[in-house]
Parts: C-alpha cells; structure tokens; sequence
C-alpha cells in the first residue's frame, strides 16, 4: 500500500509538473506534535525535525496559484513522506497565503499504527526575490494513526513548519 500510495503521489507531481511555471526545491524546520487520546485523558508530546522537498507553482489565474509539494519530513521515528496540495492565493506582490489538504505516508509504522496519514494546512510564504521565499505553514493532523481504534483512543499528527524555497 506504502508503495503504492508513493507511485501515485509522483505521478501525480510529475504529471503537474509539465505545466509548472515555476518548478524549486524547499527545505526547514518540523516541529511536531503527536496527540493522543484515550479514556478521557489527552497527552501531547512535541519533536523537533526538518523537511526537504520539491514543488511545483501551477498559475491557475492571477489570482490563483496550485502549488503541489512532495516532501521527505524528518522528525525522530515518525519519517514520512509528505504530499501537500496548497492553494495559494497572493495578498500582495511579495505575500501569499496558502491554504489545502495534505497526504502523508508514515515510513517503519510498527504494528497497529496505520501508514496514511491526512490533514489540512495553511500558512503564508513571502517572496525574498523572484528565486527565493519563506514559508511558514501549519499542518493539522485529522487522521487517527492507531488501527481499529474506538471514539475514544485516537493518536493525531500535526506539525509546524518553517523553511526557504529556491525556485529554478
């Protein structure tokens, strides 16, 4: 399923990408926080990491850009290969606000932890020069990672990520 869900998630960068205005690489920080829930209790623990990726910017109109990613996100033993797939709006010249769902598949999951993992993020990038930006986004995890849970155990992922990007 890992292999099947990461063949799709290129093919469809890849296939995004022969109409890409712009085409670069990014790379930062992942803090991260695992949530869980069970009998009423709620435990949250926080990592920190970093994330290196490529992403495609899709002008769809002026005001309107698909900016899809593919991301290698490293945070202690909860890897994953990431798959945002942001809106992003211009507020100004220079500003954008970002904003869509994300995929993500958990790599070494052990026993009774699922692989995929979903979401939904927003953020803001601010243009530097026409090659580079900044980027802040927040990634919030809606997808419970333990198998066969009952509505009252629940372990989410979410995530906070600050980064550069370098169009090419």
């Amino acid at each position: 399923m890992k292999k099947l869900l990461l063949c799709a998630a290129i093919a469809v960068f890849g296939m995004s990408n022969v109409n890409a205005q712009n085409f670069g690489l990014k790379a930062g920080a992942d803090f991260a926080s695992v949530k869980l829930k069970f009998d009423g209790d709620n435990i949250s623990t926080s990592e920190t990491g970093f994330y290196i990726g490529a992403f495609a910017d899709i002008e769809v109109s002026d005001s309107f850009t698909f900016q899809p990613s593919v991301m290698y996100v490293s945070v202690d033993e909860l890897d994953q290969i990431a798959i945002p797939l942001m809106a992003k709006i211009p507020v100004s010249e220079d500003f954008s606000v970002l904003a869509g769902p994300s995929l993500g598949i958990l790599l070494d999951t052990g026993e009774g932890v699922k692989s995929f993992n979903f979401g939904l993020e927003a953020g803001a990038a601010y243009d530097i020069s026409e090659a580079f930006f900044v980027e802040a986004r927040y990634s919030l995890g809606l997808a419970n990672l333990i198998e066969d849970a009952t509505d009252d155990f629940s372990q989410k992922l979410s995530g906070f990520f600050v980064g550069v990007g370098y169009r090419l």
